[in-house]
């Protein structure tokens, strides 16, 4: 297993061996909107290069968490981790071969608490990850009052889809489409937006509230999306990652070789070395056009979702929640995937609209999200004091969104809490919509995990067989493992005494943050803090 802790002003990764802000007067409506493999590529995470104007207008009306962390860099275990406000450590889900509720523990999902309290709960697109995961059912129908929707078109995302320069069709990385030419003249997330529509315009005269949860399968690979979103980001407008090479000090355990982008019949035509690369130049400048490409193509059915809630006028009366199950690298650290756990995996957008207090319904001329298009108008000025800038985690969702549409917040799980069934184990921050952010925490943290091959994973904290530790204040990329530099083998020997001697139910993540403690007691860094 390889573990992750960070705080604001550092970070430590050990490799181990591995085989209430409104008043609840009133329930609101939900509209819960995941994309897939999105890192903060977003104007109002201050990309400079995304062109994401209908995020960029909700997040201006809604409370934006800066730094939220996924608790793990795969789709399966982050959505179940999210959903269920458990870590991995206690779904038991590190891949994506078993079922939460048979595998682990028979704990309430997100949605099934919102369906307990008489909610209408919907489901479109990506949500839970598909397959075993979820019971091959999404879950129905614990988690969703009718079956969950996926698009037709899906089935034809890994089919030899994207046409070459040969003229023939292949399975390709890079796959920027004419629709007209694609089965049924559409693609998959355009199927889902026309699908949520229709769900909004069934429920805008219920009298009972709904949870309807909308994921993207985009920017996830293949980037198999319409062609015109490459018009938005010329190649020659496209610059490199900043930090591209391995770090010289990256233990060899925590790099992955992206085996899912090398089998892509394009990359396979580059003839790359195992394990390291690096990919041609041109081609990286090509795969982060086409990414960004996908992030506006998102943005654009964002934008259709919000303006419907506009034209339906259930904006008044609807939480929404943006955010991504987990990030992707575009080359930083030599790295083209998620499966790691730096930022640009691990950090995601957090965004939470809420009527009435996030935004004042009655400065609106005309409507809060009217639909912009991004070809005319693809620069949205993002202007917004609700920020949090301390860091929070994916499995603080859960109670967030429960407390803020009108319900009891699932109350913080006990230290040993398998067995039961509705609780969290993140936090409600509903309390941080009272008021602008104060001072950094200092005290918090954010945990992410990855485990490494083996037949099944596990986790053995004990069996460390290499340290990263990266100084945030000086080193925001994380390019310069200290580590070794900083802590000796008695250093570690010590704390591996201490930690041995911590009762059987302290959970991982907090083992990890006396580590952390631990090891940086008496250090200093350029903030004055250790």
């Amino acid at each position: 297993m390889y573990l992750f802790i960070r705080t604001c002003f550092l970070l430590l990764l050990l490799h181990t061996l591995a085989a209430g802000a409104a008043g609840r007067t009133e329930r609101k409506n939900v509209l819960f909107i995941m994309a897939d493999d999105l890192r903060t590529s977003l104007g109002c995470y201050d990309d400079s290069v995304v062109k994401s104007p209908n995020i960029d207008q909700l997040a201006s009306k809604s409370h934006v968490f800066l730094n939220a962390y996924a608790q793990q860099a795969v789709c399966a275990p982050s959505r179940i981790s999210m959903l269920t406000s458990r870590r991995p450590d206690t779904t038991r889900l590190y891949d994506f071969n078993s079922y939460w509720r048979v595998h682990s523990g028979n704990y309430t999902t997100l949605p099934q608490y919102f369906k307990s309290k008489g909610y209408f709960t919907m489901s479109v697109g990506k949500v839970f990850h598909p397959g075993i995961a979820s019971n091959h059912t999404d879950d129905y129908p614990y988690s969703w009052s009718i079956p969950a929707y996926h698009p037709a078109s899906y089935r034809f995302e890994k089919e030899k889809m994207c046409r070459g320069e040969d003229g023939k069709l292949h399975i390709n990385l890079l796959c920027a489409v004419n629709v007209t030419e694609q089965p049924g003249g559409t693609l998959p997330d355009l199927e889902s937006t026309d699908e949520a529509v229709r769900l909004l315009k069934s429920r805008a005269n219920s009298h009972d509230p709904f949870f309807l949860a909308v994921g993207f399968h985009k920017p996830h690979i293949p980037f198999r999306i319409p062609q015109e979103y490459l018009s938005l980001y010329p190649l020659d407008k496209m610059t490199l990652a900043p930090d591209p090479d391995v770090p010289k000090l990256l233990p060899p355990v925590a790099y992955n070789p992206w085996m899912d982008v090398r089998k892509r019949e394009d990359v396979q035509k580059l003839n790359i070395s195992f394990p390291y690369g690096p990919i041609p130049k041109d081609f990286q400048l090509r795969i982060r056009q086409h990414y960004y490409a996908a992030v506006s193509y998102v943005d654009s059915q964002v934008g259709r979702l919000l303006s419907a809630l506009d034209e339906l006028q259930l904006t008044n009366s609807t939480v929404v929640v943006f955010t991504s199950d987990h990030g992707w690298s575009l080359g930083e650290h030599g790295e083209w995937a998620k499966y790691s756990n730096f930022d640009v995996t691990t950090r995601v957008p957090l965004i939470f609209f809420v009527p009435g207090v996030t935004t004042n319904c009655n400065q609106w001329k005309t409507s809060a999200f009217p639909f912009i298009d991004v070809f005319s108008q693809s620069d949205h000025s993002f202007s917004n004091d609700k920020v949090v800038r301390n860091m929070v985690e994916l499995v603080d969702v859960f109670p967030t969104v429960s407390h803020l549409a009108g319900l009891s917040a699932p109350q913080h799980c006990p230290e040993v809490s398998f067995q039961k069934e509705l609780c969290t184990e993140g936090h409600n921050r509903a309390s941080t919509f009272r008021f602008r952010e104060g001072r950094r925490d200092e005290e918090g943290v954010a945990f992410s995990q990855y485990p490494r091959p083996a037949d099944t994973p596990q986790v053995n904290v004990s069996d460390v067989h290499a340290g990263e530790l990266y100084m945030l204040e000086d080193d925001p990329s994380q390019d310069n493992n200290t580590y070794n530099s900083i802590f000796s083998d008695s250093d570690h020997t010590v704390v591996m005494k201490k930690m041995a001697s911590l009762p059987p139910t302290v959970r991982l993540q907090m083992r990890m943050k006396l580590q952390l403690c631990y090891l940086t007691a008496g250090m200093k860094t350029s903030g004055g803090k250790a």
